[in-house]
């Protein structure tokens, strides 16, 4: 008898359930078995790492969205988490300042299979890059790299040699069966993290709830490029939007305050996010989306709200935790993208 994740395809809803079934002879035990859902073995799961942190080669499901990655490398980030109560001053009240705690993330390849399946995200998430000064793009894009939470990861292992399907799994990671997990870092990899990790760097995670309703948002640097004489600084932004509650609610506005060094302050209002306005269930309590923004000026801030509607048509306002932009020294070095 083991334990084996499985995931649960529901066909009307077109969403992949992550559920632990007991296997026994190979035939699932308990009376929750799915009739009329497809099963799809994917491993046999192992513990969660309560202390210390993940391996690269790591096998996991997305906790949230369902989808099979494996890790590439770890990052540790300052989480500013606004719902934790802030220790005291020496005073003796709280002080207003809000510290960051260090938290572990990864970098991760998503398999190509579930893209098409994690209607939770605005796409299939990516890391976008500025484009070298003699490109004619302005953005180009890695599909299939995430950044992963510690507590999204639920681990498994598989015999299979070449579980995940990406384009850059078999670049990035080699088979090692006398490795625990059997898949290593190439030579490709390390070169490809150590070239980009300027452009890579997750390094301050910001955290607020409201009404049950949690933002996390997570900045990137992008780099700098000129433009009409001026020099225009370039960030992406990733948000997750996740309903802790019961309550069934819709987001219809976002409301945008982008502060820049150079003294402007610019307003943004809009219907929705990345043209959706998702709806927050128990059944789907997360979205996702990342964004950009460009300054002319190296530093800057950003906050606001989303407005989310009830299901009885009220309304109320979401905080959107302030958090910085700012840039860094490795300007002059283009990203590389893709290993050669």
């Amino acid at each position: 008898m083991h334990l084996c994740l499985l995931r649960v395809y529901n066909q009307l809803s077109c969403l992949w359930d992550i559920t632990i079934y007991v296997i026994l002879n190979g035939f699932i035990l308990g009376r929750n078995r799915p009739e009329g859902k497809i099963l799809e073995p994917v491993g046999v799961f192992e513990a969660l790492k309560q202390h210390g942190k993940y391996e690269t080669g790591q096998l996991f499901l997305h906790s949230v969205f369902g989808y099979r990655g494996i890790v590439l490398f770890p990052w540790h980030a300052r989480l500013y988490d606004r719902d934790v109560s802030p220790a005291p001053d020496s005073t003796g009240h709280g002080s207003k300042e809000v510290k960051g705690k260090m938290h572990t993330y990864y970098q991760v390849l998503i398999d190509t299979r579930d893209c098409p399946h994690i209607s939770q995200r605005s796409q299939t998430e990516a890391v976008t890059f500025l484009a070298n000064h003699d490109d004619s793009r302005a953005l180009y894009a890695i599909p299939g790299l995430d950044y992963v939470s510690h507590e999204d990861i639920l681990p498994y292992n598989s015999t299979e040699q070449v579980p995940i399907q990406h384009e850059l799994f078999e670049r990035f990671l080699m088979f090692n069966p006398s490795r625990t997990p059997p898949f290593i870092a190439r030579d490709t990899l390390r070169a490809w993290q150590e070239k980009n990790h300027p452009w890579l760097e997750l390094s301050d995670v910001h955290r607020e709830t409201t009404e049950n309703i949690r933002v996390t948002v997570i900045p990137f640097y992008m780099g700098m490029r000129e433009a009409q004489n001026s020099h225009v600084y370039w960030w992406r932004y990733c948000i997750r939007l996740e309903n802790l509650g019961n309550e069934v609610v819709q987001l219809r506005e976002r409301h945008w305050r982008i502060f820049s060094l150079s003294g402007t302050l610019e307003t943004v209002r809009g219907r929705g996010v990345v043209g959706k306005e998702p709806v927050l269930s128990r059944e789907q309590p997360a979205f996702q989306y990342s964004s950009h923004v460009s300054l002319q000026a190296p530093s800057g801030h950003m906050w606001g709200t989303f407005c989310f509607e009830r299901t009885d048509g009220s309304h109320f306002d979401v905080r959107i935790p302030p958090f910085s932009l700012e840039s860094n020294k490795y300007d002059k070095a283009p990203p590389t993208g893709y290993p050669l």
